[in-house]
């Protein structure tokens, strides 16, 4: 059961019992919104809650927004003190999960997103795992990716998440942890909510921008990582489906999902079916760079608590 107690609403932080909206809401009717996923990392060493890339959330949710034809009416210093403001009023000593979500708020039967009052609200709970064990099992679903000329992926729309859902569920039901989901060109894109990387002959792939996902920023963290700390290639390129079965390695990034190794896609063993040792590094460097303990990539890191 969710443990917060407090939620941002009207401009200030209330009772979470009176964050609530009206059933003739327009976002709640049509899915007009955009909203972001953020994480807070509890470092028992520092006593310190580290919220993760904070602003590069914030700054991809202005940028939602102006795809949108919605108008954020806080800045990103805004967004981000909101958010501190919150999390002390929680006074979490544990992992979080920080939802802010902007809405057309206004009661109105009106399929536009012009017009229409634009309301921010946030909630953050306490937050483990969201996909459980070390590694996962998924399968390509039979639904295809929503392109940039129906909804936009690089804009976190509220109303795309039901082709996510579809697709998470499919693979739910048929045994699977997760879903891949292909282009309408038939590209691999990404999971039902994380991107994709795989690795083939020491090289890290990863579907271009381009390829109706989400500019994801666990992704680009990712990315420098590899670059940086391991001394891993990466490269943006189309990925066939098949090219899947023949890889290396194969993981999902996000901020929900952190770094999660794949083992098993479509029933074929990636590799030799266990983690490998790409997958092992990012994993272990991930979870000590989220928790503030490389001073190099601190500025990632925006502390709750005051020390």
């Amino acid at each position: 059961m969710p443990n917060n107690r407090f939620a941002f609403f009207n401009g200030e932080i209330v009772p979470i019992e009176q964050a609530q909206v009206s059933v003739m809401t327009n976002a709640l009717n049509y899915g007009t919104g955009c909203f972001e996923g953020i994480r807070g990392y509890w470092n028992p060493d520092h006593q310190q809650l580290y919220v993760f890339c904070l602003r590069e959330h914030m700054e991809r949710m202005h940028r939602s927004a102006r795809i949108l034809m919605m108008k954020m009416p806080y800045s990103v210093d805004e967004l981000c003190q909101i958010t501190i403001d919150l999390l002390r009023r929680e006074e979490f000593r544990e992992d979080v999960y920080i939802r802010p979500l902007l809405y057309k708020s206004d009661p109105a039967i009106a399929v536009q997103m012009h017009g229409l009052t634009d309301s921010l609200t946030m909630f953050a709970l306490g937050f483990g795992q969201y996909l459980s064990g070390s590694s996962i099992r998924v399968c390509v679903s039979s639904w295809r990716r929503i392109d940039d000329n129906i909804i936009p992926s690089r804009a976190k729309a509220c109303g795309a998440y039901l082709n996510s859902a579809l697709a998470k569920s499919e693979a739910l039901l048929n045994g699977y942890d997760e879903a891949i989901v292909l282009s309408s060109d038939g590209h691999v894109s990404e999971a039902s909510a994380a991107n994709l990387f795989i690795v083939r002959n020491g090289v890290l792939i990863t579907p271009p921008t381009s390829g109706d996902i989400l500019e994801g920023i666990t992704r680009q963290v990712v990315i420098e990582l590899a670059h940086k700390q391991l001394g891993l290639p990466v490269k943006e390129a189309p990925i066939d489906r098949t090219e899947l079965y023949v890889a290396d390695e194969a993981f999902f990034c996000g901020t929900g999902v952190e770094i999660k190794p794949i083992v098993e896609i479509d029933r074929r063993p990636i590799g030799n079916g266990t983690i490998g040792p790409i997958g092992t590094m990012l994993v272990n460097l991930y979870a000590d760079v989220v928790r503030g303990r490389i001073a190099a990539y601190r500025h990632w890191c925006t502390p709750v608590y005051a020390n």
